[in-house]
């Protein structure tokens, strides 16, 4: 079965009692039980729900995983995954992230005992050698946010299975229909669900998948300890919006080539950042792991100034947090999405003051084309 077919019917079958095509919203926090130590497998609905479970079953079939977990947020999927460690555990992390995760990581789960170190996983080299006694995961994006840096995959799995460790990619930005990590020698992939998955700026978020037995063990009994769950009327919108991921992730991202080529020769642009460009350093990797490049372009305008003047004239690219929508945005990283990264460290990367990053959207290509032309102009 193919990734569309499997995104529209796998965990999505008519409901059973009424033949139903569309999977039943079960809105309900507890379920009546037959008798005392009997019940119908449902008995409370942080634990269980019909809805949430067919949205997981739905995710694993996409990212080719045994099973998948959702939750309230990306962020809290990421807490939970990290749940997977122990006090002294050391995390080898992406230097170049979503400030989200570092806010996390630096802020939160230090007080409990977990170092984090932070290199370039450009070069495998890089996390070779930061890997010590402890170290126990190794976590990437791929693309980064917001610089579309490219890891690869294959490599890094092989290294981090030589060691022992596990392997966790941030798919955010690709989707299980353009990446499957887990294809790749992954063990867990972790999703911001309210981007790409959900589609339509309307819900927020997040779910883990893997391909492993012993970590969906894990996982299930964090999830449910733990309860950092999404209500069921997201996951029922989730479940919706899977059906038209394909179609939505082929149009992202021919619209962002189209965009992102234009914004490469543009002369008042410093630097475009889109690993569909064969300019792009890591083109090749990310030809060979994805099958189309995505939906996200970060330029560099040189200057606050710039980013503020082009930001202020551009009419159908909406300025503001998050992406993966229907509509196109526009973020400033510095001010919005990665404020809580150290400026040193977000300057060393590229997040730069004049750095902007576009949401190309699904409407009409020529009508965006002319929105960054009279932006830029």
């Amino acid at each position: 079965m193919k990734f569309a077919t499997k995104a529209i019917h796998i965990g999505q079958e008519p409901e059973k009692l009424t033949g139903a095509v569309t999977v039943p919203l079960f809105q309900t926090s507890t379920y009546a039980q037959i008798e005392i130590g009997k019940h119908t497998g449902f008995e409370y609905a942080r634990t269980q729900n019909p809805t949430r479970f067919a949205w997981e079953e739905n995710l694993a079939a996409m990212e080719g995983g045994i099973d998948a977990f959702a939750f309230g947020s990306g962020l809290a999927a990421i807490d939970a995954l990290m749940r997977l460690l122990s006090s002294g555990d050391h995390v080898i992390m992406a230097e170049d992230m979503y400030g989200g995760t570092y806010r996390l990581a630096e802020r939160i789960l230090t007080r409990f005992g977990l170092t984090f170190s932070y290199v370039d996983m450009r070069d495998v080299a890089n996390i070779e050698s930061a890997i010590m006694p402890n170290t126990r995961m190794v976590y990437t994006e791929t693309p980064t946010n917001p610089m579309m840096t490219i890891t690869d995959l294959a490599a890094v799995a092989r290294l981090a299975k030589a060691n022992g460790l596990l392997m966790v990619v941030d798919n955010t930005f690709a989707t299980p229909y353009l990446q499957r990590p887990l294809e790749h020698g992954a063990d867990i992939v972790v999703h911001s669900a309210t981007k790409y998955l959900g589609g339509h700026s309307d819900l927020v978020s997040g779910i883990v998948a893997t391909n492993r037995e012993d970590i969906a063990e894990q996982l299930g009994f964090i999830q449910n300890a733990a309860g950092a769950v999404p209500g069921p009327f997201d996951t029922w919108l989730l479940l919706r919006s899977s059906k038209t991921l394909a179609v939505r992730m082929d149009r992202h991202s021919s619209n962002a080539m189209q965009i992102a080529e234009f914004c490469g020769q543009h002369p008042k642009i410093v630097a475009t950042h889109y690993p569909g460009l064969p300019s792009h350093p890591g083109h090749d990797i990310a030809k060979r792991q994805m099958s189309a490049f995505g939906g996200m372009i970060s330029i560099e305008l040189g200057s606050l100034a710039r980013a503020v003047e082009v930001t202020s004239k551009l009419k159908l690219f909406t300025l503001a947090e998050s992406l993966g929508g229907v509509e196109s945005l526009v973020c400033h990283p510095v001010s919005m999405t990665h404020g809580s990264i150290p400026k040193e460290q977000r300057e060393r990367l590229g997040v730069t003051d004049g750095l902007i990053r576009l949401s190309c959207g699904i409407e009409d290509v020529e009508d965006l084309m002319l929105d960054v032309e009279q932006a830029l102009a």
